[in-house]
């Protein structure tokens, strides 16, 4: 190991260094954007829509506003509401429990693995109840859940399985990408993702044919035709401008999970025998590493340290979404594994423009740190 002598400044995500190299596609994509006036809807979106569905292994895309609008209409379209519960990992973004409230269902939180801090097929079962009607099985930080024994729980009791995938764009499990394996999936096209837009946007996969013509239902203001409006709904399309800035960036998307996934392996050989704990990879899994979250004995000190060094770091998550005021409402019991990660958890810097120096730069000031 070397010494930390110098002090730099390492980013936890440098938009601007990864959009400089595709600079000019961008630009030329806005121009015909505004050449053809194309801002709802157009050419860009229906491009977008049918290469991402590929991408996915599906059917159908629907473009929608946002992430968390994608879980919301899913739920919605689904048939999810009062008296309905819905199974949710505790640790996660709060977007996956708000969807279920916003539906008028209550959301069953339940603890994760502790090896890789997501839900599991044990967690789902033990959840069970005659009121449960579907389980948001979410791919966290850049890696899918073990979705074989998920589904086969999910199918035996006759509920849904909706993949939250706003992290795990372009991870895959046993040859299959993330998306491709519950009734519906989600995701968020936010700047940082590892797919990310040039402002919000998202996007739900699905097999079926009625259900994606729900969506784009309720997505569009409950319209059955332009003039007709057969459901109430709301307005989350995504922009034509978006969408041509995902078209673009797609192309990229693979070569930039490589970057991230050497980047992965190099933290972990630095970390080997040391005192971080870092996540484990499912067995047949191939994750995207959207982020790299290490645990920690003394998570707040190390990041203070960090910080003093220049090193960019995160915090995924703070509290588990069942310690929120937000959901206080709904009994939940303790759940060890995640109130336990909570504390502990830190995110590194990772990133397609990240280079190797300045991984050993920051596995360097960690080292000396512990």
């Amino acid at each position: 190991m070397s010494v930390t002598t110098t002090t730099q400044s390492v980013s936890f995500l440098d938009l601007a260094a990864l959009h400089a190299p595709i600079r000019d596609q961008l630009d030329a994509a806005w121009a015909e954007t505004l050449a053809h006036s194309s801002f709802i809807g157009g050419p860009h979106v229906e491009s977008f829509e049918q290469r991402w569905a590929a991408y996915c292994e599906r059917e159908h895309c629907v473009g929608v506003a946002n992430g968390t609008d994608a879980l919301e209409l899913v739920l919605a379209s689904l048939g999810v509401g009062p008296g309905d519960e819905v199974i949710v990992p505790a640790n996660t973004f709060v977007a996956t429990a708000e969807a279920v409230v916003t539906a008028g269902a209550t959301p069953v939180f339940v603890d994760v693995d502790p090896d890789s801090l997501l839900i599991t097929a044990a967690t789902v079962e033990a959840a069970l109840s005659a009121r449960t009607k579907a389980v948001m099985v979410v791919h966290l930080y850049g890696q899918v859940a073990a979705m074989d024994g998920i589904c086969a729980v999910a199918d035996e009791a006759g509920i849904r399985v909706v993949e939250d995938a706003a992290q795990a764009h372009g991870a895959r499990y046993r040859g299959r990408p993330a998306g491709s394996f519950g009734v519906a999936a989600t995701f968020s096209f936010y700047p940082g993702k590892n797919l990310g837009a040039l402002g919000d946007g998202g996007a739900v996969v699905t097999d079926d044919t009625e259900l994606a013509a729900a969506i784009r239902t309720l997505a569009n203001h409950g319209r059955g035709s332009h003039l007709l409006h057969t459901h109430s709904g709301r307005n989350s399309r995504l922009d034509g401008i978006q969408a041509a800035a995902l078209n673009v960036k797609l192309a990229h998307l693979d070569a930039w999970n490589g970057h991230r996934r050497l980047v992965h392996a190099a933290y972990r050989d630095r970390f080997e025998g040391s005192e971080v704990t870092m996540l484990t990879t499912l067995a047949s899994g191939t994750p995207a590493h959207h982020l790299e979250v290490v645990r920690v004995p003394d998570r707040d000190g190390l990041r203070a340290r960090l910080g003093r060094a220049g090193i960019a770091t995160g915090i995924h998550y703070a509290r588990p979404c069942h310690k929120h005021p937000a959901f206080a409402r709904f009994d939940v019991r303790p759940l060890v594994v995640a109130e336990t990660a909570a504390r502990h958890q830190l995110s590194l810097p990772i990133h397609p423009t990240l280079t190797l120096d300045e991984v050993d730069y920051v596995a360097d000031t960690v080292l000396e740190a512990l």
